[in-house]
């Protein structure tokens, strides 16, 4: 076979001259590093940079500050419209007082939430009864005494049929002062027969004081003693009114709307207890009083204030000013049970009874509880009864 034609090569031994011929071979992949090595590669810090929308969040501190203030914004706002209300009513009952009444007053010297102050209140009666002089008789009057350094109040209940020298007209009625020279003589009066100096003075018509209460919503009472009269009969016919049972007040708290709470204040002849009288009568406004001012000054009424703010005052005529009206407001929700002094004067008035009382009236006297002769006496924390 020729040499040519062999399928193999022959190599002879020993090093041929030049490289020994290799195949070549293709270069493998990099292996890829572990998972673990993944890192995306780093770069250089640049700083927080601003905060975007998607990252802003309101935390709970932002939220109960923004509310805090929301809150104050709307109770400042809403103090102002009660204050805008009350003043409007104010006003009008400033122009209802005269000049006369307002010149019998003695001059309050400073401000009443620092100054103890005395104010009268009188309640007219616009009966139409015939033997009624005038019909403006004073059903209620009733003297009221601040005292802001101790945070108490005293209420003094004068009855209307205790006689007195009336200045210019003699011995009369203490209630006759108010037809024969309406509350400048009223005030002259009482301050000429008790010694004491009328800073500021309330003249409250009795047929408008329901209208105050129902404004209020009513007010809550204390019934001590049950009643039932007849005052004020509902029906035309006096044939009906005779078989009518009157007015009842059961025993217990008795929520009341202006009417009935006029009627309670009003009774003298109690059907259920005949020897009751004027000095009962006295107990029953003290009560009246004291639950009207009460609700006044309550949370419900300051939520109202802005709507009712000017019906609370539409039945007065007095002399106090707006921020006065509200400082007697402060002073009695200051003014607890337990530092308020209820006293009231005996109908005869000519023993040392009524000397003791104005004595306590002022606190320059321990209370004393009423003398079983002449019904004189004062109670501490409740009306008397």
């Amino acid at each position: 076979m020729a040499r040519e034609d062999k399928p193999y090569r022959v190599y002879k031994g020993g090093r041929a001259k030049g490289g020994v011929p290799t195949l070549t071979r293709r270069p493998r992949p990099a292996a890829p590093p572990p998972a673990r090595d993944r890192r995306p590669p780093r770069e250089q810090y640049r700083g927080p940079g601003p905060i975007r929308d998607e990252e802003r969040r309101w935390g709970v501190g932002r939220i109960v500050f923004i509310a805090v203030i929301l809150t104050i914004l709307l109770l400042i706002g809403w103090t102002v419209a009660g204050y805008l209300s009350v003043r409007s009513g104010v006003k009008q009952a400033n122009e209802r007082l005269g000049e006369r009444a307002k010149a019998q007053l003695a001059p309050q010297d400073g401000l009443m939430l620092t100054t103890p102050s005395t104010i009268l209140v009188i309640g007219s009666d616009h009966s139409t009864h015939p033997t009624r002089r005038g019909n403006r008789l004073a059903d209620t009057i009733m003297l009221i005494r601040t005292d802001p350094e101790h945070h108490s109040m005293s209420y003094l209940s004068i009855p209307r049929d205790l006689e007195v020298d009336v200045p210019g007209f003699g011995h009369e009625k203490v209630n006759s002062a108010l037809p024969l020279g309406g509350p400048s003589l009223m005030i002259r009066t009482i301050r000429e027969a008790f010694g004491f100096e009328i800073n500021h003075v309330i003249v409250l018509d009795m047929s408008s004081f329901k209208d105050v209460i129902d404004a209020l919503g009513g007010i809550d009472v204390n019934v001590r003693t049950p009643a039932v009269t007849k005052h004020e009969c509902p029906y035309p016919s006096a044939e009906r009114c005779q078989r009518w049972g009157g007015w009842r007040f059961g025993r217990g708290i008795q929520h009341m709307d202006g009417k009935r709470a006029r009627i309670y204040a009003r009774i003298r002849k109690n059907d259920l207890a005949p020897g009751e009288g004027d000095l009962n009568r006295t107990g029953r406004q003290q009560q009246v009083l004291q639950a009207t001012l009460g609700k006044m000054v309550g949370v419900g009424t300051f939520v109202r204030l802005p709507f009712v703010g000017e019906d609370l005052v539409k039945p007065l005529a007095t002399d106090l000013t707006t921020p006065q009206v509200f400082q007697l407001g402060w002073l009695r929700f200051r003014a607890s049970d337990d530092r308020t002094t209820y006293c009231r004067l005996g109908v005869t008035g000519d023993g040392d009874d009524n000397a003791a009382v104005l004595l306590m009236f002022t606190g320059r006297s321990a209370v004393q509880p009423p003398s079983p002769v002449s019904g004189a006496g004062c109670l501490k924390g409740t009306p008397l009864s």
